[in-house]
């Protein structure tokens, strides 16, 4: 049997309600040419009663692990497909249509990464410039080196991208931004498409505008270029700390 087209990753810990939903979005596609695996932290025992329900090609791994990004790694080395998807539990296909749009235009096969939008739903405004917008638009340029141009719920990468490289548990909250950035600094190609991939929560970590999280921008970027250049990096992430911050208390 020919491998699927895509394999969905899910990484979850104590999220029933969210996984629920999430599954319920992936079924409701017109496009059924994939795997998903759903990477459990060790939940609870309702978690583990309707995982063990699932059937094909719905699979899961219940195990602690060491966050999001080991649960995503774990995804990737049982993935059977050309393609890798993650969604976060909890978060949802934007149409039902979205897998067929992706996958029928035959000419994004020749791409290594396939990246759309995102429609943000949560009480944090996820944006530090513009309080009214929830779609986060897609970029592939030097401007990675700013801010992330893609985000990992609208992003699918060819496999064979992870061959020799997988996300980097050093970062605990960018890890999805320093392994988007490595493959822009090593040339991965990228293929733009104007469609809102998925609907996500505002609310993570990553929306939180803690330092933490503006200290690893500044280590990732500067041991990907120059130690040279890490008072630009630290200046960048300050101007968006405080831009975070007076949204956040705007």
């Amino acid at each position: 049997m020919a491998p699927p087209i895509v394999s969905i990753i899910i990484p979850v810990f104590e999220n029933l309600l969210g996984l629920k939903k999430s599954i319920d979005s992936i079924q409701q596609q017109d496009f059924k040419d994939y795997e998903v695996w759903i990477l459990d932290g060790g939940s609870s025992l309702d978690t583990q009663n309707y995982l063990s329900n699932l059937e094909k090609p719905f699979y899961y791994q219940s195990r602690v692990d060491e966050g999001i990004y080991d649960a995503m790694n774990k995804g990737i080395q049982l993935a059977k497909g050309d393609w890798l998807y993650f969604l976060g539990s909890g978060d949802v296909f934007n149409t039902s249509t979205v897998l067929m749009s992706i996958f029928s235009i035959k000419k994004n096969i020749k791409n290594e990464i396939i990246a759309g939008k995102v429609r943000y739903e949560g009480i944090k405004n996820p944006f530090i410039l513009n309080v009214t917008q929830k779609v986060k638009n897609v970029y592939w340029s030097p401007l990675m080196w700013v801010r992330n141009g893609l985000h990992h719920q609208g992003t699918f990468y060819k496999k064979t991208l992870f061959k020799n490289t997988a996300y980097n548990l050093s970062y605990k909250i960018l890890a999805d931004y320093h392994l988007n950035l490595n493959l822009y600094k090593n040339k991965a190609i990228c293929k733009i498409v104007d469609i809102t991939v998925a609907n996500c929560n505002s609310d993570g970590i990553s929306k939180s505008g803690n330092w933490e999280l503006y200290q690893e921008e500044i280590d990732f970027k500067t041991a990907l270029t120059n130690p040279l250049l890490k008072p630009f990096f630290y200046l960048i992430a300050k101007i968006k700390y405080n831009l975070r911050k007076r949204t956040l208390n705007g």
